[in-house]
């Protein structure tokens, strides 16, 4: 009890600054962008890999940069867990990347701290740094880091834990034009927290034991869905056996209640899409993007 106690204070310090209200009163964009090299050049797209600073930690990503003069409209993919040490810099979430970027998007991967070739030490149970990752990437954008993108058109696909990421993102940034979310983890961090500490076995996900009702509140994203003011596109598998469906089911009754933009599909699909269920997410996901970037 007394470790879990010292845990507690440890934790408090260090996470107090990742609220929901702390995160909304903090500036973004702390410099340093820069691209790192080529990766590949395509008929429709040149591949970079790029870099940024978040925290005083150097955090690494690619871009897939459409070829033509632009400025284009970005959409930025956030991917979902990955053991962290079997992570490379292109993600299970790269097809999405490129079929995006195949559509005229310019599109950014970023990958979060902790995960190579970022500097840093990867989030545990609560994922809220991985989002100030994300929102000093956002702003190195609008400041003009890539000429080719078109700073006032941007949104976010989020895939699971990146869907999680999102929801935090969309709370603090209201000049997003709109968000993916697939298969998406939770917007109540103790649900996160308690399926994260299943999947761990015991390893991770203690924050659910040792951070109060009100804190946890404070960090869940579905604290403050009043606040939204970003249209939100939400698709989850009716098969998924790794994030519940009904998280998503339950977003999408709140954020109607609220008479906020959303729209709600099911597949009969797992974690990830394959064949009609993806062809049919895709073509959903472009109409959209249509939409909100007109």
């Amino acid at each position: 009890m007394r470790a879990l106690g010292v845990l507690a204070l440890v934790w408090g310090v260090v996470l107090a600054q990742y609220t929901l209200p702390e995160l909304r009163a903090r500036a973004y964009g702390e410099g340093g962008f820069r691209v790192e090299r080529v990766l590949e050049e395509g008929p429709r797209f040149t591949r970079v890999h790029f870099s940024h600073l978040s925290e005083g930690l150097r955090v690494h990503g690619f871009a897939n940069l459409p070829k033509g003069k632009g400025p284009f409209p970005v959409v930025v993919v956030l991917h979902g867990y990955v053991e962290p040490s079997r992570y490379r810099l292109l993600a299970y979430t790269t097809p999405y990347a490129d079929w995006l970027a195949e559509q005229g998007f310019l599109v950014l991967h970023p990958n979060y701290r902790g995960h190579p070739p970022s500097e840093g030490a990867p989030a545990r149970g609560l994922r809220h740094p991985y989002a100030v990752d994300v929102l000093n990437l956002l702003a190195e954008v609008r400041k003009g880091a890539l000429p080719q993108a078109d700073p006032t058109r941007i949104a976010l696909l989020g895939h699971s834990m990146g869907g999680g990421v999102a929801q935090i993102v969309a709370l603090v940034d209201p000049g997003l034009r709109g968000v993916v979310l697939y298969g998406s983890m939770s917007g109540d961090e103790w649900l996160n927290l308690d399926r994260i500490h299943f999947w761990s076995g015991g390893t991770r996900g203690d924050e659910r034991l040792t951070l109060s009702q009100e804190a946890l509140r404070a960090y869940s994203a579905w604290t403050y869905l009043e606040d939204l003011r970003v249209p939100f596109s939400v698709h989850h598998g009716l098969r998924d056996a790794q994030v519940p469906p009904e998280w998503s089911w339950t977003l999408c009754q709140r954020l109607k209640a609220l008479k906020k933009p959303v729209e709600c599909f099911s597949y009969p699909a797992g974690h990830l899409f394959r064949g009609e269920a993806e062809a049919r997410f895709r073509a959903r996901v472009a109409a959209f993007l249509g939409r909100v970037f007109r």
